[in-house]
């Protein structure tokens, strides 16, 4: 087994680095005439990215034997170097062709490029943005032969983005929070191949917010059909994975989840998102009139309690109920699921009636989804659905830190006994 090189201590990583002397640079740009000489097929860059990569190997064969190129072996060794292979590999300045240095035992494991790896400097990480950003196998082929000259295959493709696979089951389970104030859940459509049939899945997304503010997304499933059950799994994962407490779940009307959130954090105030509500109540509303039904259906939402919002209920019942009765009948069968909101200040309010905070992910999501026609498996949606989520959350600054402050507060008077010291 191959030694490793040992680091060098973490103090002297934050050193600057030694200028190089001019005289080499005149040396390496002794003939220069134009970019060509320096970026070209032939180019500097390449030839010195391969001079550079030979010789670093030849030091980690040395390393491995005990004795450098030129010197004499130590008594009693038997391991001696065996010449040197050839192989090409890709980089970002395009293929280039490395010498291998070789053992007589076959011992040596090059730490650099190690056995059969055919990339070098993170030209995997490429074929990952590229097909976290939606791109097919296709378009990132082509990509790549016009930016390096290097031609890729799909099942290249496939390897570098499986990679992702074991980065995403790691993201699955690792540990959470104890407590968050807010968690959303909700759900987007993808077509995917299953038995050799493609239908439409649900990849059910929960986001949670923590205490100082800070959006994550906990986790994400797939499942064709949901129901109380379904609900159960997924809120007693959450609970294995340490979160104790849920101040405030808001998320759509989705079937089963309140008698499962119910079950699983008795104490959690389960709060259905009122777009979703008026959008369904409306949607038979003709065009013309809708901006006038959603104005009067305005007052319910905004009423200072429970008792003014359903005063406001009767009154637009009164006024719209003879013309469009099945509003009201919606509105009072949720009743219990649309109100609890309103027992909270306005800082609380905004942050908790509506699951806007994870419709937003799902746009960006369905940005990198609508690319494709449809997904092969299970796996393969959650691998692109977890690498756009992984871009996704690096845009999501800090709240706004006057507003969660007061919300802040809010919660610690409401729930005090609850919120981690």
């Amino acid at each position: 087994m191959s030694a490793r090189i040992d680091a060098q201590p973490m103090a002297d990583e934050k050193k600057p680095l030694p200028p190089i002397p001019k005289e080499l640079l005149d040396q390496l740009l002794k003939g220069y005439q134009g970019p060509q000489d320096l970026l070209g097929e032939q180019g500097l860059f390449k030839r010195l990215t391969a001079a550079l990569v030979n010789r670093a190997m030849e030091a980690e064969l040395g390393h491995h034997l005990g004795y450098q190129a030129g010197e004499k072996a130590p008594e009693g060794q038997t391991n001696r170097r065996n010449g040197k292979g050839r192989k090409t590999v890709r980089t970002d300045q395009g293929p280039i062709e490395l010498e291998v240095p070789r053992d007589r035992e076959a011992t040596f494991e090059p730490q650099l490029v190690p056995k059969h790896q055919r990339h070098f400097n993170g030209f995997d990480d490429k074929i990952v943005s590229m097909y976290a950003r939606g791109m097919s196998t296709r378009e990132i082929q082509a990509h790549l032969q016009e930016l390096y000259g290097v031609e890729v295959s799909p099942d290249l493709v496939s390897a570098a983005t499986a990679a992702v696979l074991d980065e995403l089951a790691a993201w699955q389970q690792r540990p959470l929070e104890a407590a968050y104030p807010i968690v959303y859940l909700d759900a987007l459509v993808v077509k995917i191949r299953d038995r050799g049939v493609v239908q439409n899945k649900s990849v059910y997304l929960v986001v949670g917010v923590d205490l100082e503010g800070r959006k994550t997304v906990l986790g994400m499933w797939v499942q064709s059909t949901e129901g109380a059950r379904f609900w159960l799994s997924i809120l007693e994962e959450l609970r294995r994975r340490g979160v104790q407490d849920i101040l405030v779940l808001c998320a759509d009307g989705l079937t089963g989840l309140p008698q499962a959130v119910e079950a699983v954090f008795p104490r959690t105030i389960f709060q259905t998102c009122l777009v979703h509500v008026i959008r369904s109540s409306t949607r038979y509303v003709p065009w013309k009139e809708r901006k006038a039904v959603c104005a009067d259906l305005r007052a319910i939402y905004t009423a200072a309690n429970e008792a003014e919002a359903l005063r406001a209920l009767e009154a637009f019942e009164a006024k719209w109920g003879s013309r469009f009765p099945m509003i009201g009948k919606a509105w009072r069968a949720r009743w219990a699921e649309i109100t609890p909101f309103l027992a909270f200040p306005a800082e609380i309010r905004r942050a908790i009636y509506t699951t806007n905070a994870i419709e937003a992910l799902n746009r960006q999501v369905r940005k990198v989804l609508k690319t494709r026609g449809h997904m092969p498996n299970d796996d393969a949606a959650l691998k692109l659905v977890f690498l756009a989520i992984r871009n996704a959350e690096k845009k999501w600054g800090r709240p706004d830190r006057k507003t969660w402050a007061r919300a802040k507060v809010q919660f610690a008077i409401l729930f005090g006994d609850r919120l981690p010291a």
